[in-house]
């Protein structure tokens, strides 16, 4: 094996890592491998090119790519002279994790305060009423301190996620110990 090929298999090896961990986050494999690949690219590189590469077809690149984006793993660059778009990689792994977990983190928060808030409405409406059954209205009051506990829960995960956006996260957990 010549070196070229040992920095691909490397390379290669390194990529399937990439792919399996980001499938823990719920990105598939496919959009794995391409930041992956992305990410040791020299230059940045236009959708025909990933095809090439990868060998994904084109409609699965485009979309491989605006997933990414959303993300902010990767961004679209501009070249002089070139009409085709072209993207590359993040490379700053903490900024990387940084704009994923906020992104990710903020829509899961404000789902479940969405139907908390909404829940304790509709509960604290049920427990006025008279004839209702006291074995139901004291289910419903516990119910309530419950979704009530956890929304504060939710409030100090959004000053965590604040952290992150504001990079203070890194005053107590430096990103580099030298």
């Amino acid at each position: 094996m010549d070196g070229k090929e040992q920095l691909d298999h490397v390379r290669e090896r390194v990529i399937e890592t990439i792919a399996k961990n980001m499938n823990l986050y719920g990105v598939t494999d496919s959009i794995g491998r391409l930041y992956g690949m992305l990410y040791f690219q020299n230059h940045p590189m236009t959708l025909d090119e990933m095809k090439e590469e990868l060998g994904m077809s084109k409609t699965s690149m485009s979309t491989s790519i605006r997933h990414l984006l959303e993300l902010k793993m990767v961004e679209k660059v501009w070249k002089k002279g070139t009409r085709k778009d072209l993207y590359k990689a993040e490379e700053d792994w903490y900024q990387t994790f940084t704009d994923f977990f906020t992104i990710k983190w903020r829509a899961g928060i404000s789902m479940n305060i969405s139907a908390m808030s909404k829940a304790i409405t509709e509960l604290e409406k049920i427990i006025i009423f008279e004839d209702l059954d006291e074995e139901v209205r004291s289910a419903a009051k516990t119910d309530i301190d419950k979704m009530n506990a956890a929304l504060q829960y939710y409030e100090w995960l959004n000053q965590l996620v604040d952290s992150f956006e504001s990079g203070k996260i890194f005053d107590f957990i430096p990103r580099d110990k030298n």
